[in-house]
């Protein structure tokens, strides 16, 4: 991870330094120049603000406004380097003559075309919300449970929202799905219960006739803050805990319960966060599926995607179908016409969308919220709705 790092901040300083010189072509103004650097010089007092003010918690805030400033930054002079890399080639060998102006005016149009969309992501993307639908077929399906619906929420992350409109935005679409339940998959808050306080009333509002059913994320159980006493961080959860069920849902810690239908069931079942390498991996999938009868078609919520690889997949009772969240599609990245790219896919294999293998399918929804960055790119906050089919 720190090699990642390293390289990004080499080839930001890269592309700084080189698309300086389509600047220095286009204009002498000094202001021009002042300000181009002066934002490079905010850039790095905000690395060190951010470090040093931890201890007076407001590192959060000034990361947050650091990473939107050096995406901004970063990727419209990135996406021009390309242009004034082949106008260098040709130099090279005509003896370097200056920088041709209508090629820099060119690079600056490319630059602007990334800045324009970052600039609508941070803006205006937390709230941009998409609804993803997929129809999974299963042979074994109850004839009742035929056309099924699911909606699926992810990582909520109360402690960043602003914006009850745009909440609200949020929550409404959700209902007009008109699925049968509503599942979510962990990360109510981003510290503390009390951060979704204030929204309570609003996510109450969920409405679905079979149920709503949660479980909790890597988030919820306040390991990423310093607490008095652990005393104090045990009430935490206990809140938090009693919050789903304030807003109507069903919190499934490790168990698993029957949805009925005409007779009809399959089963749904619930774990804690277990996370790969340095995450808490609260969750028991053995413990949640002990009763479980294997001839029922099973649907699991687990927070973190890695669960599905390292113990679901090789779980001797079959696992029709897993419910994901956790990485957010890192809130930047590209999908168009079917492609789809994030950094994220370096350090999760499954990051965003449905995975198949040995029949069993993964859904890994993007998130509802944001943390962090104080918006989203390309990557646009997801209402799942997924349909149980016979065949």
């Amino acid at each position: 991870m720190r090699k990642r790092i390293l390289s990004i901040i080499l080839l930001w300083l890269f592309a700084d330094v080189y698309f300086y010189t389509a600047l220095n072509t286009l204009t002498a103004d000094a202001i021009a120049h002042w300000a181009y650097w002066l934002v490079d010089v905010i850039l790095i007092l905000g690395i060190v603000y951010g470090i040093f003010g931890r201890g007076r918690g407001e590192a959060p805030k000034v990361i947050s406004w650091l990473m939107a400033l050096m995406l901004l930054s970063f990727i419209p002079r990135l996406a021009a380097t390309p242009i004034l890399l082949v106008e260098d080639i040709t130099r090279l060998f005509r003896g370097f003559p200056p920088r041709s102006v209508w090629v820099s005016q060119l690079a600056l149009v490319v630059a602007a075309v990334p800045f324009a969309g970052l600039l609508f992501g941070l803006t205006r993307g937390r709230h941009h919300y998409r609804v993803h639908k997929e129809t999974l077929y299963f042979p074994d399906l109850p004839e009742a449970f035929d056309g099924f619906r699911i909606t699926q929420l992810s990582d909520i992350h109360a402690g960043s929202f602003e914006s009850a409109k745009g909440v609200n935005k949020g929550i409404d679409m959700v209902n007009e799905q008109n699925s049968d339940v509503i599942l979510f998959t962990g990360d109510l808050v981003n510290n503390k219960a009390s951060e979704m306080e204030p929204w309570i009333s609003s996510f109450a509002r969920l409405q679905a006739p079979m149920g709503k059913y949660s479980v909790l994320g890597n988030h919820d159980y306040g390991d990423y803050m310093k607490w008095e006493n652990e005393g104090i961080k045990r009430g935490n959860l206990l809140r938090l805990k009693a919050i789903h069920k304030e807003i109507g849902f069903r919190l499934l810690l490790d168990e698993a319960v029957k949805l009925e239908k005409d007779g009809q069931s399959i089963t749904l079942i619930g774990v804690e966060n277990w996370g790969k390498g340095g995450f808490h991996k609260y969750g028991d999938l053995e413990k949640a599926v002990e009763k479980v009868d294997d001839s029922q078609v099973k649907i699991l919520m687990s927070h973190d995607p890695s669960h599905w690889e390292a113990k679901t997949l090789q779980h001797l009772k079959h696992i029709h179908l897993t419910l994901a969240g956790h990485t957010h599609g890192m809130q930047f990245g590209i999908e168009l016409f079917g492609f789809k790219w994030s950094p994220i896919k370096y350090v999760y294999k499954q990051w965003a969308g449905l995975y198949k293998q040995k029949n069993r399918y993964l859904y890994v929804n993007r998130g509802f919220g944001f943390l962090g960055l104080k918006g989203r790119v390309g990557i646009w906050p997801e209402i799942t709705v997924i349909t149980l089919k016979k065949g």
